[in-house]
């Protein structure tokens, strides 16, 4: 199986619902690394997985949406404690919108919340 993955950092705001977890209900930043995982059996006639470039073009079209935002003010937050699982799943869920590769048969976005923690999202794909 081959995988090819990638990391960018982003910025972006919250505040947790539901519970009492004290400064975490307040809005807060977080400096977030979103590293996507990209696996397939096979290669293109390119000798790729994917393009690269592809690729980094469609993290960055996902991040545009995100960057410097409160997470709880957009759509797909409404009714959802922001937090960094269902903001995992909601990426992952969006980059495999994105991307169209056809040797791609999973994709996980593990997305670090701070440098101790993170949570992650895997999707399998129909081949």
């Amino acid at each position: 199986m081959y995988t090819l993955g990638l990391r960018r950092r982003f910025i972006a705001q919250h505040y947790l619902i539901g519970g009492d977890w004290g400064p975490e209900n307040e809005r807060h930043s977080h400096a977030y690394t979103l590293e996507l995982v990209l696996e397939g059996a096979t290669l293109d006639r390119h000798g790729y997985l994917v393009d690269l470039v592809e690729v980094e073009q469609a993290v960055e079209a996902v991040l545009a949406r995100y960057r410097d935002r409160t997470l709880n003010d957009l759509e797909e937050f409404q009714g959802l404690n922001p937090s960094v699982e269902h903001f995992a799943r909601i990426l992952a869920e969006a980059l495999n919108r994105r991307i169209q590769a056809p040797n791609v048969t999973a994709l996980t976005v593990r997305l670090w919340e701070n440098e101790n923690a993170w949570a992650a999202y895997r999707l399998e794909r129909p081949h």
